[in-house]
């Protein structure tokens, strides 16, 4: 299976450290106007600029803020997220490598050389480091949605329902219709979307969300699940069994 990838999780991760300015800092016409910058001055222009997609002018400021403060791990990690979002994924995940060098509690960092593996299908590598940034902060969603999207890609769905389940202990929001469309959409063919869906209903049906239960089986029929009928013979759905709506998504087996 192809990545179905949270880039969508991630990406509210990678770029959620620091907050963006309406409007980008003006970009430096030469090296020396850099270098007059203070670190503080940099590292704002640098995320000015990623905030306004000008991926190749943020590097420069955190590249020349990094100079200036080489044992600050946060620029590292801001540097690999604007590699990461400009598609430099070996430069990424080298510069979250150094993070964690300077900080290894680094929560983020660790997640976001997860990630890098993650976008190159070494999905044992990402969840490597995606259950280290659990262990360090259990209590943050997007981890545990990362780490389930690990598990998913090697197929081990009773992990990946468990740690999808503790997502949205921590944020009901967690896998939302925009965050599952952002996931989703990567998925490679119909087969397994039809099979994430049913996933993503069955973690719903047992939370007693119904809306959204019924809303990923509807996703989960149009994708084409081949064993929809499995909701009345799957003890997760029993509590749905007698809504007429998901009757109108599959029929009940007919008495033998």
């Amino acid at each position: 299976m192809r990545n179905f990838i949270l880039r969508l999780a991630i990406g509210a991760m990678v770029l959620g450290l620091a907050p963006y300015g309406a409007r980008a800092t003006e970009t430096p016409s030469g090296t020396s106007n850099l270098q007059s910058m203070t670190v503080a001055e940099l590292e704002k222009a640098g995320d000015e600029a990623r905030a306004q997609k000008d991926y190749r002018q943020a590097v420069k400021y955190f590249e020349e803020a990094i100079r200036k403060d080489r044992k600050n791990a946060i620029l590292y990690n801001k540097l690999g997220m604007t590699e990461l979002k400009d598609g430099q994924l070996e430069a990424a995940r080298m510069n979250f490598q150094q993070a964690v060098k300077r900080n290894s509690k680094f929560a983020d960092a660790l997640s976001n050389i997860g990630a890098v593996y993650y976008m190159q299908n070494n999905f044992s590598a990402a969840a490597k480091h995606f259950k280290k940034a659990v262990a360090l902060d259990e209590n943050r969603a997007t981890f545990h949605v990362n780490l389930g999207a690990a598990w998913f890609g090697q197929k081990k769905l009773d992990r990946a329902v468990a740690e999808y389940a503790r997502a949205l202990e921590l944020d009901p929001d967690a896998l939302s219709n925009k965050g599952r469309a952002g996931l989703t959409a990567q998925i490679a063919n119909a087969e397994e979307r039809a099979k994430f869906s049913y996933m993503l209903a069955k973690i719903y049906a047992k939370r007693g969300d119904a809306e959204q239960c019924l809303r990923c089986l509807r996703m989960a029929k149009e994708e084409g699940y081949r064993d929809l009928a499995s909701v009345y013979k799957d003890e997760e759905f029993a509590s749905l069994r007698q809504d007429k709506r998901l009757a109108e998504i599959t029929p009940p087996p007919q008495p033998k």
